[in-house]
């Protein structure tokens, strides 16, 4: 049995952008082939030629972001993220650490990989937005990479239900972006709040200012909190992605928050 860790480019948007094209550039021969009025069928082909060029433009990015982001493919984009992120997590011997929005599993696995002296908990909500992760599909995956300390439980990034302290380590890949109408510096408090003094954190996500507000402030208030440690890495430049795969993937202002409480 092999992992499958999908691709964060569902196949299903993929089939519908192609479906989606083809029906508009159909409609648009069939406008220009058509008796109507002149003026409504230039109007009319105009509008679904217009449609057809943005469908296809979106169906061109999900094909060439597929590609990179995919496990078996060449490139394995996600792969590097993935196991880049998780080389931040060390646990002690019996240690427990937490990644939040695991998805498929991958990075909970990874970091449990590294750390068979501890244990990952993946918690995930598994929305229909990615309807083809599930918490069946992590322990598939932690079973066919041959992992036992790992468990998959439904959670929310919002409201963590554990107490305070409860992790040695706790990480996140690509997962608070996606969530709208939440200040997202309240969303790393949120994920602090479960992390043991002395604890060790990596977040990965898209933490450009207009998602995440001044970091450096951020940092600087967590400092004066008592945090020993933090630095935020840019990870487009080279640590996992170039500025220019970065610009073409929509990725632009990727950054590993990393350090210790």
């Amino acid at each position: 049995m092999k992992a499958e860790y999908k691709n964060w480019v569902p196949n299903g948007m993929i089939a519908a952008l192609t479906v989606g094209t083809a029906a508009l550039c159909a409609g648009t021969a069939a406008l220009f082939c058509s008796g109507i009025n002149p003026t409504a069928k230039k109007l009319l082909a105009g509008t679904a030629g217009a449609g057809a060029a943005v469908c296809g433009g979106m169906l061109a990015w999900s094909v060439y972001a597929h590609g990179k982001f995919s496990y078996s493919g060449k490139r394995q984009l996600s792969r590097e993220i993935v196991e880049g992120t998780a080389e931040f997590i060390t646990l002690p011997e019996g240690g427990t650490g937490l990644d939040v929005g695991c998805g498929s599993g991958a990075l909970t696995i990874a970091c449990a990989k590294r750390n068979p002296q501890g244990h990952m908990v993946g918690i995930d909500r598994w929305g229909k937005e990615y309807a083809s992760f599930s918490q069946s599909l992590c322990e598939q995956n932690a079973r066919a990479e041959g992992v036992t300390n790992t468990e998959f439980h439904q959670g929310d990034a919002c409201k963590l239900d554990f107490p305070d302290e409860s992790f040695d380590a706790v990480t996140s890949n690509y997962v608070y972006h996606n969530i709208t109408g939440v200040n997202k510096q309240q969303l790393l408090r949120e994920t602090f709040r479960v992390l043991k003094k002395g604890g060790t954190f990596a977040i990965h996500d898209i933490m450009s200012e207009g998602r995440y507000g001044d970091m450096v402030q951020f940092m600087n208030e967590l400092y004066a909190e008592g945090f020993e440690r933090v630095q935020l890495i840019d990870t487009t430049k080279g640590r996992f992605m170039t500025k220019q795969e970065a610009g073409l993937l929509m990725l632009g202002g990727s950054a590993l928050l990393v350090g210790k409480k």
